[in-house]
């Protein structure tokens, strides 16, 4: 099994993101992926310097995939004690992931003006993405997306990173030259040797594999639907009785989207 870590920071004293968007579309696109089974997607928030050491050395990732705001020189920021922002320095980062360099396979750094820390980084780690600019939320959600749908998909990493991008571009965004790659050996992927296998043509598909793969889009559509309302009830209920009550909710909606995103993927890829 492999392991995607996404730590996300959000300081009290620095703009709101809106990184429980990436962050659930990520994990949807990895819910409907060929190769969802052999990935893992584990995420912390909130993330202080401290955490970041121990989620490295207790999740033992893959890849590292963070989502928050960079300063260019001044580094990275994490939180500190009290919620606020610390920055962590481009060398101490270096540094950092120089421990892992074993086990690590790839950084994306998915904040403002991060190039700086990706060349760092990759002197020690093979793929690393950072951005040359300040990069806005859409550009920055759509990037992961493009991203993480190719990889989870058997795409190798350059292609995944071409994906990321041009996701951005669909958009009509500017933003398609911001994300820069870092990369040693451009052939490797995730999943080992690349797996690709392109999805069957439409009008491939029987008619009744057509009807089908409507009905159970249409549902799907209405089950995240929910499930966001669910997450935003969640997000304000005010005590422990009630958050056990939509935490319960929202686990049978996950089972429900896994449910049907395996019968699309089954019709997808003829599996």
């Amino acid at each position: 099994m492999k392991k995607i870590l996404i730590l996300a920071a959000n300081p009290t004293d620095t703009n709101k993101l809106r990184l429980d968007e990436e962050v659930r579309e990520i994990e949807t696109v990895h819910r409907q992926a060929k190769y969802r089974e052999e990935i893992e997607i584990i995420s912390k928030w909130a993330i202080r310097v401290d955490d970041l050491r121990s989620a490295l050395l207790y999740y033992k990732p893959n890849i590292v995939h963070f989502s928050g705001h960079g300063k260019g020189d001044d580094g990275l920021v994490l939180e500190n004690q009290y919620g606020q922002k610390q920055f962590v320095s481009s060398e101490s980062l270096g540094g950092l992931f120089k421990l892992f360099e074993s086990d690590i396979e790839c950084v994306v750094l998915n904040a403002c003006y991060s190039e700086v820390q990706a060349e760092v980084i990759q002197q020690h780690i093979n793929c690393v993405v950072g951005m040359n600019k300040q990069i806005g939320d859409k550009a920055a959600i759509k990037f992961a997306t493009g991203f993480y749908e190719a990889l989870a998909n058997g795409r190798n990493y350059q292609d995944s990173f071409n994906f990321g991008c041009n996701a951005i571009d669909l958009q009509g965004s500017t933003e398609l030259q911001t994300p820069q790659i870092k990369i040693r050996d451009s052939s490797k992927s995730l999943l080992g040797e690349a797996k690709f296998n392109a999805p069957v043509p439409c009008d491939k598909l029987t008619l009744v594999q057509r009807l089908k793969k409507e009905s159970l889009e249409k549902r799907l559509a209405v089950l995240e639907e929910n499930y966001q309302a669910l997450e935003r009830d969640y997000t304000g209920a005010g005590d422990a009785d009630e958050k056990n009550r939509l935490q319960s909710k929202l686990d049978r909606k996950i089972e429900e989207i896994d449910k049907i995103t395996k019968e699309l993927s089954q019709i997808n890829y003829g599996e």
